[in-house]
């Protein structure tokens, strides 16, 4: 389906209808009529339209293939949703790119994942969007309001939309950061030890997910930031290099959390250890103070005749004062060595 639509030139934005109204046309009319849409784009070299689109169909996406003439190798790679990050443009920045989007929800602290894939034509821009992550309606209106970057054309939008989405990964990063730091101070209190483990790998879960949008996007950010993308105008540097500095940011703080995390877990998986071993100690010591009495029980439960002591008056006192002492002396030296 269509999810906004939208003619540009340097008055401002052009109003060719809503994206409902486009939807409910037959496929050959929306085709006839995005066709036309691009040939109003293409007769002012300061004009574009961009299209873009929520989860299509193959049938759906064929109609704005066909009006666009977009490459059938980008279009399977904008329409796979779970495609590696990349960017692949010309250096009259025409071509692909396909981008993650990472949102961040505070009440379950759960990273959302969704993608983006965006074709740079001439005359065109044309979105795919998939996932419940935002929408695009914020980024049409401040195009539509900012002229310099609107008179940029296709890579204006481009850099919007970089611009959100690495921005985006920035903030996931430190909200993971933040709930990591949370958890580091659980780790340690052993009431908590026994799920510390299953929060930490929870973590390197949402820590993974920002590595998979981030990492592929690595060779482009550096690329930012030193300023050797040929496709990037010259009034654009120092926007695109802040996104390079925001991604490389972004890519720092989750390999810190990432280390972090796997630190947190040997420590959580050691302190259960030592606690499985406290345990054991206290078990042993236990058995070991049992088994005085039980060696005495044994003794004197065997029955013999020529046993002198079970006929004497001091006999019982005797045993039991002897048992008591030599577990009062075990008990003192367990305690003392820190066994109970």
């Amino acid at each position: 389906m269509i999810g906004g639509i939208g003619l540009y030139d340097p008055t401002g934005c052009i109003d060719v209808g809503t994206a409902a109204e486009w939807d409910a046309l037959p496929p050959q009319q929306r085709l006839d009529r995005l066709s036309e849409l691009l040939r109003r784009a293409s007769a002012d070299a300061d004009a574009f339209t961009w299209v873009g689109l929520y989860e299509p169909t193959h049938e759906e996406f064929a109609v704005v293939q066909g009006a666009f003439d977009l490459p059938s190798l980008f279009v399977e790679d904008a329409l796979n949703s779970s495609h590696r990050p990349e960017i692949e443009l010309d250096d009259d920045g025409h071509g692909l790119a396909v981008l993650k989007v990472l949102d961040y929800v505070e009440a379950s602290s759960d990273v959302l994942t969704g993608q983006v894939g965006i074709f740079l034509g001439p005359h065109y821009v044309v979105t795919v969007r998939f996932g419940d992550t935002r929408d695009l309606s914020a980024l049409r209106r401040r195009l539509a309001e900012d002229g310099p970057l609107r008179a940029l054309g296709p890579i204006g939008v481009l850099y919007l939309l970089l611009d959100d989405v690495v921005d985006g990964y920035l903030h996931v990063a430190q909200e993971v950061g933040t709930d990591v730091e949370q958890l580091e101070a659980a780790v340690f209190q052993q009431d908590a030890q026994q799920t510390s483990a299953d929060r930490i790998y929870r973590l390197k879960r949402e820590a993974l997910e920002v590595r998979r949008a981030v990492n592929p996007l690595l060779a482009d950010a550096q690329a930012f930031v030193v300023d050797t993308c040929r496709w990037v105008p010259g009034a654009l540097h120092p926007n695109f290099r802040d996104v390079g500095e925001h991604l490389l940011r972004a890519n720092d703080i989750t390999e810190s959390v990432d280390s972090l995390l796997m630190t947190m877990l040997m420590a959580s998986m050691a302190l259960q250890d030592l606690q499985q071993n406290r345990d054991m100690r206290k078990i042993s010591a236990w058995v070991a103070l049992a088994a005085v009495p039980t060696m005495v029980a044994g003794i004197y439960g065997m029955n013999f005749d020529n046993m002198p002591e079970l006929r004497q008056d001091w006999g019982y006192p005797v045993v039991l004062a002897g048992l008591v002492i030599a577990c009062g002396l075990l008990y003192r030296g367990f305690k003392r060595s820190g066994w109970l």
